[in-house]
Order: C-alpha cells, then sequence, then structure tokens
C-alpha cells in the first residue's frame, strides 16, 4: 500500500508543480490583454474566454520592443526614455539599479549566474553549490587581502533568494556542470545530480576543479 501511495505522489507531484507553474504564468500574462479596448478583446469577439490569447499578446510586445531597441532610431527613443526617468528621484534609483541587474543577467555579454562554484559555507568544512557573479567593486577590493570573487549562494528549494558573498579565489572551486544541472541539484536539494541527466560517456568524465592560488 505505502509503496503504491509513493509511486502515485512520484507521478503526481512534479505533474501538478508543473501545471500550477503553467496556469499561473498562463493567468499573468493573460492581464496583459487589458492593454487591448475592451470591444477588440478575444473575449468580447469570440464569447468567451481562452486563457492563452495573452501569452501571444505579450510575446509580440517583446518582439516588437527588442525590434524597435535594435535600430538607431528605437534606441535613441530608448535613450531620451530613460533620462526622463533618470530626473525622478525614487524612481531614478530603483530603474537604473533594475537594469544594471537585468543587463547583467539577460544581457549576452553579461557574465553572471555563468559558472557553478562548490564554496565553504556556512562555515568551514560545510560545503554547498554557489554561482559566479563577478568580482568586487574596486571601492570594496581594496579593503579585501588577496584577490576576491563575488558569488551568489542560493537557498534550497528556493533558488531565487540567498546570500552575496565575497570570498578569496583561492576558496572557491569551479565545478564541471552547467547552471541548469547546478540548479536542478539545489532545487531537489541532492536528489537529482548532475550524473544522472547526462548521456552515459558524459557522466563519467572527470571533473574539473579550479586550482588553488
Amino acid at each position: 500500500m505505502r509503496r503504491y501511495l509513493i509511486a502515485g505522489l512520484l507521478v503526481w507531484v512534479p505533474l501538478g508543480i508543473t501545471l500550477y507553474v503553467l496556469h499561473f504564468l498562463v493567468t499573468a500574462l493573460d492581464q496583459t490583454l487589458l492593454l487591448l479596448p475592451e470591444r477588440i478583446r478575444p473575449d468580447s469577439l469570440l464569447g468567451f474566454h481562452v486563457p492563452g490569447f495573452g501569452v501571444v499578446l505579450s510575446f509580440v510586445i517583446l518582439f516588437a520592443t527588442g525590434a524597435l531597441a535594435a535600430n538607431f532610431f528605437g534606441a535613441r527613443l530608448i535613450l531620451l526614455w530613460e533620462r526622463l526617468l533618470g530626473r525622478i528621484p525614487f524612481v531614478k534609483s530603483l530603474y537604473s539599479g533594475v537594469k544594471q541587474v537585468s543587463d547583467t543577467v539577460l544581457s549576452e555579454k553579461g557574465n553572471a549566474f555563468r559558472k557553478a562554484l562548490l564554496v565553504e559555507y556556512p562555515r568551514e568544512g560545510s560545503w554547498t553549490i554557489a554561482f559566479l557573479t563577478g568580482t568586487p567593486d574596486a571601492s570594496v577590493a581594496r579593503y579585501l587581502p588577496g584577490e576576491h570573487v563575488s558569488v551568489y549562494v542560493p537557498t534550497t528549494p528556493n533558488p531565487t533568494s540567498g546570500f552575496f558573498l565575497m570570498l578569496p579565489r583561492a576558496r572557491v572551486r569551479e565545478l564541471d556542470m552547467s547552471v541548469d544541472e547546478a540548479l536542478k541539484y539545489i532545487i531537489s536539494m541532492g536528489v537529482v545530480t548532475p550524473s544522472a541527466t547526462r548521456p552515459v560517456e558524459a557522466a563519467g568524465a572527470p571533473q574539473r576543479v579550479a586550482s588553488r592560488n
């Protein structure tokens, strides 16, 4: 009896969570339909609600915005818009901070969350997975002895919260696993190992560890 219950949970728990997240995303994106005049909304034209039209509209808006930002005139327009926001005291601080983070994380040229690391945390002899986010700013680095790196230590099972640390480079070990593999490892609390998600040939490859300075 117990074995069958556990087998049922193993089937329905991941499926249920996946459906819940998808439902939440679709419902949230459907709110973009409120940007349209009521007479041309899908609900008004069809006479009933069909979930998912907001996803299409969101994709169109993102694509159009990206196409606009990629050309010369669009870039000038966005620059003027940012200058306007930069003149509003509270909005300036909020917008500039969010923009720096999004440019670092989402930009193809950004270096955030590009490497999975093994670090000692929260005490010596206790190890956890972290992500390289960069190097300390010069105003901070001058107070740190030796070379340091900036890392983000996520919590389990919710990796969106965590801790920002600056650690000596010699105390950080680079792991031979992708960021996606490391995130799965963290979210599953160590149940889903990277070797379980790789092909057999790759799983047997030796891990590369950063040399200590």
